[in-house]
């Protein structure tokens, strides 16, 4: 494996493995990497000749209260875990080899980034859009992987590729969790054993939640109520959206039946730290459900 710090380096690598007729899957993620990213890393190797993996803690997808400074970083421990799920090459560049002195074009996808956690986080997904297509022009790959925990970003990234008309195709994966369903996050670390605890309680609600529609439940409204009073619960759970809505454009549903694929996503903060999760699936008018992802 080889580790790239600048454009040059990536580009020159990826050019000698597409001389040699490779296909390249790319991985974009900011490090730290637990068994959601190790995931990633797999179906992209499992799918391509090539795997390229980033590193980089992009500070244009975090607002001036967010934690960029504090954000966990271990590139030593990162880098070994690479190699061990068999990647290629690491492309992990300082700030100002991406934002270089007076850099100033953004991309932002209307009518996506502004909803779900866009509206308590403005400005994150232009940066996230930003950073992404500069990598996707960097390593011009194939493939790319995304999880589907970060449900918003998916399918921001589908758009922006459609959008564009990008040549990489947009893979999406399932959530990876831990043993008692919590999503795998690298802010999870944040968390103190009993919020780790009482964070157990937002797959819970999820699965309250599922478990209503397979009961029959089509009423948005009463689904998300299912998961507030659950969450709600929970003395150091404060919410900051519940939401049905349709996961091609991200638009809040009154019903679920014969609306495709539905995302019913939650972000909640538990003590200071904040948490997000989904479900995606598809419900028919009678009681059939199809899980999406």
């Amino acid at each position: 494996m080889v580790t790239c710090k600048t454009i040059k380096e990536i580009r020159d690598f990826v050019r000698n493995a597409r001389n040699g007729g490779k296909t390249v899957g790319f991985v974009p993620t900011m490090g730290y990497f637990h068994e959601g990213h190790l995931t990633l890393m797999r179906t992209a190797r499992s799918e391509n000749d090539t795997v390229v993996v980033s590193i980089f803690v992009n500070p244009t997808q975090f607002g001036p209260q967010e934690d960029f400074a504090q954000y966990p970083r271990d590139l030593k421990r990162d880098l070994e875990l690479a190699q061990s799920v068999g990647v290629d090459a690491v492309f992990a560049p300082e700030v100002e080899e991406i934002y270089p002195k007076d850099y100033s074009t953004y991309v932002e996808v209307k009518g996506l980034s502004d909803k779900l956690c866009g509206r308590f986080r403005p400005g994150h997904f232009r940066g996230v859009a930003t950073v992404v297509l500069k990598l996707f022009n960097i390593v011009q790959p194939d493939r790319a992987y995304f999880g589907q925990k970060d449900a918003q970003q998916l399918r921001i990234m589908q758009r922006m590729t459609e959008d564009l008309n990008l040549a990489v195709r947009i893979v999406p994966v399932p959530t990876v969790r831990e043993p008692d369903g919590l999503a795998m996050s690298s802010r999870n670390v944040y968390l103190s054993p009993a919020e780790r605890e009482a964070a157990r309680i937002i797959p819970q609600s999820l699965e309250a939640a599922r478990q209503a529609i397979d009961s029959g439940e089509r009423s948005a409204a009463n689904i998300v109520e299912t998961v507030k009073r659950m969450l709600e619960s929970c003395p150091i759970a404060r919410i900051d959206y519940v939401e049905a809505c349709r996961f091609s454009d991200l638009e809040p549903l009154d019903n679920l039946a014969g609306q495709g694929e539905v995302l019913l996503a939650i972000a909640v903060k538990i003590g200071k730290t904040r948490l997000i999760d989904n479900i995606i699936i598809e419900a028919s008018e009678d009681r059939g459900v199809r899980k999406c992802l």
